[in-house]
């Protein structure tokens, strides 16, 4: 039986080498560890109730853990961090003029669908392109 369990480990291995995702590694793992068994003349159905549970157990205690930390870390860039903040009109911005807007010590493009002064305050919804879309901040603090 010991050819059974090395060729299923070839196999299952191929299948791991050829996706990027974590899908049979840990098949593999218990296959080895049934092909041991196999060596020691234990029954077939013993090798395979060791390979299927050990393959379960080992995918549900470390896969989480594994998916942690290969998978890469968002970082955050200016792009992500300025959107929700509050800004400073440096430049008038009208309806269909592009404006500018001084938001976390740094100026951007700002458009919105009102007319807003220079000096008042904005807070930004979103980036469009390379633009800031903002709204006006209404003076009680309530957007």
């Amino acid at each position: 039986m010991w050819v059974f369990w090395l060729i299923l480990i070839l196999v299952l291995s191929f299948i791991e080498f050829s996706t990027v995702n974590l899908v049979s590694i840990w098949f593999v793992a218990s296959a080895i560890v049934s092909l041991i068994l196999s060596l020691f003349d234990v029954s077939f159905v013993v090798q395979f109730a060791v390979f299927v549970l050990f393959g379960v157990v080992l995918m549900v205690l470390t896969k989480p853990f594994l998916q942690r930390v290969i998978k890469p870390r968002d970082i955050k860039t200016n792009y992500d961090r300025v959107i929700g903040m509050e800004g400073i009109v440096t430049e008038e911005i009208s309806k269909n003029k592009i404006g500018e807007v001084k938001v976390d010590g740094k100026r951007w493009s700002a458009i919105s669908e009102a007319n807003i002064l220079v000096g008042e305050s904005v807070v930004i919804n979103s980036i469009e392109g390379v633009k800031l879309r903002v709204h006006k901040r209404d003076m009680e603090g309530v957007n």
